[in-house]
């Protein structure tokens, strides 16, 4: 058995190397390089040539050892210990979809081999669950100056088929269907899917759940902006003002 898929995941992870960036040294494709890593698929001969040059290590041994952190850093005294090691691979990395792969994205969404090949997000969130990523392109799910805009990114984790029907309405998901991607909170009746902006002058959207393909709930939300968090807290003051000038009046 062949140990190249594992040396060159062990080479990217002491390199500190994203599977992007290694697979750009060598012309290849993110996806390839993740088929070469998982096992599934093995590397043309001149690729274990550039590679064993470039890192200057023994063809033989890349193909037919399991390498050391220690044989790759030379034995030198910033050496990476195993504990480094499992760290840097419990990082998730996250498929994203652009505007500039969106349309494909409603073709290919099925595709093991196309998804491989998307852009990533890498995050220290668990790397068990599937997630995507989302660049937000309307202002659909913004509320005056609050809420979503264009260029921020969500996180959605999947979500089983045969959980929809219980999932808590109000929820904020990525809605993937035949011909289009609808980020919303969704409302479950029977089996028809309501999807409600919170843009006030956003009519809803229903489907019959059974045209749903791939529904993502939001976990996490990057803003290309930063929020204007002291809002929140003036809104909260004046509550509890109101609430406290209720009660001093039926005293």
């Amino acid at each position: 058995m062949s140990f190249f898929g594992k040396n060159i995941r062990k080479i990217r992870t002491v390199k500190t190397l994203s599977q992007q960036s290694f697979a750009e040294l060598f012309d290849l494709k993110r996806g390839t390089l993740g088929a070469y890593e998982e096992g599934r698929s093995e590397p043309k001969i001149d690729t274990i040539i550039k590679i064993a040059n470039y890192f200057s290590i023994p063809i033989d041994d890349l193909l037919t050892k399991e390498l050391t952190v220690n044989s790759l850093l030379k034995f030198k005294a910033n050496l990476t210990t195993d504990h480094d090691i499992i760290t840097k691979q419990a990082f998730a990395s996250i498929p994203c979809i652009t505007s500039k792969n969106a349309k494909e994205y409603l073709l290919y969404n099925d595709k093991e081999a196309f998804v491989s090949d998307m852009q990533v997000l890498q995050l220290p969130i668990n790397p068990d669950k599937e997630f995507r990523a989302f660049t937000v392109d309307n202002l659909e799910m913004s509320s005056n100056d609050k809420g979503l805009f264009p260029k921020d990114i969500v996180i959605g984790e999947m979500i089983p088929k045969d959980v929809y029907k219980k999932l808590n309405n109000g929820h904020l998901v990525l809605a993937v269907f035949e011909d289009q991607l609808v980020l919303r909170r969704c409302y479950l009746s029977g089996n028809t899917i309501t999807l409600r902006a919170d843009h006030k002058n956003i009519d809803d959207l229903e489907f019959p759940i059974k045209e749903v393909k791939e529904l993502w709930r939001i976990r996490y939300v990057f803003y290309h902006r930063v929020p204007e968090l002291a809002d929140g807290l003036e809104e909260k003051m004046a509550m509890l003002q109101a609430q406290f000038l209720q009660i001093k009046g039926e005293l």
